[in-house]
């Protein structure tokens, strides 16, 4: 008699399994429906120019910075390249729960996917342009741990004719060394999102036909990440992340990492920032540095939050790989714990388990 019992309750929510999955797709509102376009790569464009860097969108520069890119030499230890952390085969990052160069570094590799969109590069934000950004692991001691004299030695050596043909006659070791970071920006620049099931059901949704690219769990996924879940407070437009700064009560591992309120007086102190004697810009070029806020509450644990394409294969979670699923990640946010650094923005979500497998099964429909 237990056996049968059992069997009928297995049945029964198998059953209404069945059923809910058989629903219908979310009927969406107008509002929904530009929300919708909004997250779309086709809203996306090409990036931004960057006024710092007159060779950002140089095909010659781009080739260049693609082979310096995988270049060990540019190491101390002639073992490490900029791409032995941001690995093209793993979606432009390593995997790991903390970056590992020549050390190992405080925080989890960011992947390269889409960043020539970014304004503000490294969970902190301590960088205000790619070519800025690039310099920092080469000469970073746990990361490649050159120095500008041997990367431009590098260059003089195997590369003079590919640098002089874009930046002209060799110069100053610290010129070529800001140059050579000029050259990885036009190549990183070119690294894009694919287009994903999610991108060609937005598409249909938006020209008001339907269509099969998500399935019905996936659509729920996506209602909550839109709605009642809040997950566009953070992570809207069509990179999924606003590229702004925010303090989620993610736990801390070993020293507290202040996040944004170090990397706002790092920017702008930085001597290879938009204002600084390397940069290309005009002063006017530079409006972004002068609205930055140095000091306040708000700063404290505060992180960028990384783009959610592909997210589904970029585990480990957060920056400081402390969550090595997105099932974790997903709980932390229901649960909304207090921050151990600064305050967290979060609020307890009223979110079922079936909840949160929707926004986990819509969270795959972003890989490309």
């Amino acid at each position: 008699m237990r056996r049968t019992a059992a069997a009928l309750a297995a049945v029964l929510l198998l059953t209404a399994a069945s059923q809910r999955d058989r629903g219908d797709h979310p009927h969406w509102t107008r509002a929904q429906v530009a929300t919708l376009r909004s997250l779309s790569l086709g809203s996306l464009g090409p990036p931004p120019p960057d006024a710092s860097n007159a060779h950002a969108d140089d095909a010659g520069a781009a080739a260049l910075g693609e082979r310096l890119f995988s270049d060990r030499r540019l190491s101390a230890n002639g073992r490490v390249s900029c791409a032995a952390c941001h690995d093209p085969k793993r979606d432009f990052q390593d995997g790991r729960r903390l970056g590992k160069g020549i050390g190992l570094t405080a925080r989890r590799t960011m992947t390269l996917v889409g960043v020539g969109h970014a304004q503000w590069l490294f969970w902190d934000g301590r960088k205000d342009s790619l070519w800025s950004q690039a310099l920092a692991p080469l000469t970073h001691p746990h990361e490649m741990g050159a120095t500008s004299a041997l990367v431009a030695r590098v260059v003089r050596e195997h590369y003079r004719r590919e640098y002089e043909a874009v930046f002209g006659p060799l110069r100053s070791s610290t010129q070529t060394f800001v140059d050579v970071g000029k050259a990885l920006e036009a190549f990183e620049r070119t690294i894009e999102q694919g287009r994903s099931r999610f991108d060609r059901y937005a598409d249909s949704v938006a020209r008001g036909r339907p269509s099969s690219a998500l399935t019905q769990q996936e659509a729920r996924g996506l209602a909550l990440f839109i709605g009642r879940a809040g997950c566009t407070n953070c992570h809207s437009g069509p990179l999924f992340t606003n590229g702004e700064f925010h303090n989620t009560g993610v736990p801390q591992t070993g020293r507290p990492d202040r996040g944004r309120a170090t990397g706002a007086p790092s920017v702008l102190a930085d001597e290879f920032n938009c204002r600084g004697r390397f940069s290309d810009a005009k002063r006017a070029d530079c409006v972004a540095l002068e609205f930055i806020v140095a000091r306040g509450r708000q700063l404290e644990g505060a992180f960028k939050p990384p783009s959610l394409r592909n997210v589904s294969r970029r585990a480990p979670y957060m920056h400081a790989g402390q969550f090595a699923t997105l099932r974790r990640v997903l709980e932390h946010y229901r649960r909304a714990p207090a921050a151990t650094v600064g305050h967290s923005e979060l609020h307890p979500l009223r979110l079922t388990d079936a909840d949160l497998d929707d926004l986990a099964a819509f969270l795959g429909s972003l890989s490309s």
